[in-house]
């Protein structure tokens, strides 16, 4: 794959695992509401579930995660944009003005005092005389009975909105919390503590009371989504920098580090021993490998490869890069490789650079440098850097068909379609029995096609995949990718029937149990296979973080939250990136966020 993140099986899935990026509307300036019931907003959004509203991925096809059928009925309470501001009448005191024509100071009551003063405040507010609003706002408050809860929360909150347009984010944020109090359920006062909290950069605070707004407000205020949004992709790299730089390296499992080299074909360090640099003696026992003739830290990795023992490789390909031995610039790859595996790409990076300026070495092995240094760059998102490294590589060995494999991938990652075309069919032309290109070039078309909502593409793009199927019977990757796209087009039943191909050919491939169950979600709404499938993929290999992921967005849409925040956790200490353990940090934190809004205002979304 492009990506040392993701093996071949489940690259082009992978890529959709991005949090959904929605551009809010600008919006005026909103005056102060007149009273303090539930919220709303925007209804131009997707009907995100929870999980995919606070963080989770968007997964493409199969692995578009169907969790419920319908949105809860909206909550009631006036929303935002029915709230009216009064007009009042100027009362007498500090909030200025001449003693109102009517009843007597003496013959109206304190809260009707308050509510003019409120009411004048609203019309400075208007004004744009925010400290006269204030002076109002704040005579509002002193006058309130106060057993008069709601009233005496929209004095606060519009209070707040003042010292808002002031910039006044603490006193904001002080008035906001005594209209929670107050009104425990004021969405209004909820949303504008949390942009406060985030002006005063306490995003956990932050994050749990936008957490309370978008449930209130079942989901449908762009605004507040949107916020949630920001704010759980900052905690999520703030902490994942941190746990990523002190985290200890972990070998993936040979399902997933088999599945890695496969996606390569011109990859010297990959291929088996060659006769010449082993022993001529067969083992004689059972488990007993081959001598190798030569005494080289790089031949012996290799034999480690063969035996995936990888555990040793990195240390014998250092054996051989400390003695300068004639292998030095293949052990140098060998353990950028297996440095990039176990997620240390900081110590990749030189092994990488060397072997690409060692202009004397086999061009396989530089271009083979180049593409996963290149991939690199994409996993720390700086696809520019990326793109130079794959067009070096196809300057240097331009009939190297792993560069355009690789390079079309990349294309897909960037959303240029065509170029990615262009790079599978040069793959193809170079390599024709290259099945994994040629099933990549579908999904390619097909998701152009699906994207543009043109019908004829689709239908051209899904005969596509099959001919991919028919030509390539053992290509894996064809079917998974069938089945997405099967999905995609609601055909269930077929899309079941390739992820059944997929397990036959693959019965290790523990991906596949995950996108199947998903299937089952999506399908059947059968909650309890799909918990099967995806624990299945478990048992198969306890470090697919995939499967980890899956399981505590599931969890968490069922209500099961300490149990999804325990999967979101083993997920983390799985992660191959720091991108990728942001991402799921951002998953963990939206589900404690709702622990802590369950825990002081009794609310929880809709579940399974």
């Amino acid at each position: 794959p492009a990506c040392p993140g993701c093996p071949a099986v489940s690259f082009l899935a992978s890529f959709g695992r991005q949090c959904e990026c929605i551009m809010a509307a600008s919006k005026p300036v909103e005056a102060p509401g007149g009273g303090g019931g539930g919220g709303g907003g925007g209804s131009g959004l997707s009907r995100w579930q929870l999980a995919l509203v606070l963080g989770a991925p968007i997964l493409l096809g199969a692995g578009a995660l169907y969790l419920w059928g319908r949105r809860a009925a909206r909550r009631g309470g006036k929303g935002a944009n029915e709230r009216k501001t009064p007009e009042g009448r100027a009362s007498p005191g500090p909030c200025g003005g001449q003693q109102p024509d009517g009843p007597s100071h003496e013959e109206t009551s304190p809260l009707d005092r308050a509510q003019a003063a409120k009411n004048k405040g609203n019309k400075y507010f208007k004004a744009g005389k925010y400290e006269q609003a204030i002076q109002c706002y704040t005579e509002a408050i002193s006058l309130c009975p106060p057993e008069k809860n709601i009233d005496l929360s929209t004095f606060y909150q519009n209070r707040a909105a003042a010292y808002e347009q002031l910039q006044k984010w603490t006193e904001v944020a002080q008035d906001c919390t005594k209209a929670v109090e107050l009104n425990p359920k004021y969405v209004k006062a909820l949303f504008r503590r949390a942009k406060a909290h985030e002006k005063l950069d306490n995003k956990k605070e932050c994050l749990e009371d936008v957490t309370a707004v978008c449930i209130l407000e079942t989901f449908q205020n762009q605004q507040s989504m949107l916020l949630a949004d920001k704010v759980l992709k900052q905690l999520g790299k703030e902490k994942a920098k941190e746990k990523y730089k002190n985290r200890e390296p972990l070998m993936p499992s040979p399902q997933f580090i088999k599945s890695y080299f496969s996606s390569f074909t011109d990859d010297i360090i990959s291929q088996p021993l060659l006769k010449g640099e082993k022993s001529d003696e067969d083992k004689d026992k059972e488990g007993e490998a081959s001598e190798v003739k030569e005494n080289s830290g790089y031949l012996r990795a290799k034999q480690y490869m063969e035996e995936e023992n990888y555990d040793k490789i990195i240390s014998e390909s250092t054996k051989e890069i400390e003695a300068k031995g004639k292998y030095m610039a293949e052990a140098l790859l060998l353990r950028a490789t297996f440095y990039l595996l176990i997620g240390n790409a900081n110590a990749a990076k030189p092994d990488l650079d060397q072997v690409i300026s060692m202009e004397d070495a086999n061009v396989k092995l530089r271009a083979n440098a180049l593409i996963k240094r290149g991939s690199m760059y994409m996993q720390q998102q700086q696809p520019v850097l990326s793109t130079q490294d794959f067009n070096m590589a196809a300057d240097i060995d331009p009939q190297n068909a792993d560069v355009y494999h690789h390079r079309g991938q990349l294309k897909i990652l960037l959303d240029q379609i065509e170029e990615a075309v262009e790079d599978f069919d040069e793959c193809i032309r170079l390599r024709p029995d290259s099945a994994l290109a040629q099933a990549q070039k579908c999904f390619a078309l097909y998701r152009q096609a699906y994207t543009g909502n043109n019908p004829l593409p689709v239908q051209v793009a899904m005969k596509g995949f099959e001919d991919v199927i028919k030509k390539f019977p053992k290509c894996a990757e064809g079917y998974a990718l069938y089945a997405q796209a099967l999905t995609d087009q609601q055909q269930f039943g077929k899309a079941d029937e390739m992820y059944d191909k997929c397990i036959d050919l693959e019965p290790d491939n523990a991906t596949t149990y995950v996108h199947k169950g998903l299937l089952q979600l999506q399908w059947k709404q059968d909650l309890d296979k799909g918990l099967e499938l995806i624990s299945k993929a478990i048992e198969i290999d306890n470090k697919c973080d995939f499967a980890y992921e899956t399981m505590g967005t599931i969890e968490v849409q069922r209500g099961n939250l300490d149990k999804a925040i325990e999967m979101f956790n083993k997920a983390i200490n799985l992660a191959k990136s720091e991108m990728e353990m942001a991402h799921l940090y951002s998953l963990c934190d939206a589900a404690y966020a709702q622990t802590e809004v369950a825990k002081k205002y009794g609310l929880k979304p809709p579940t399974l």
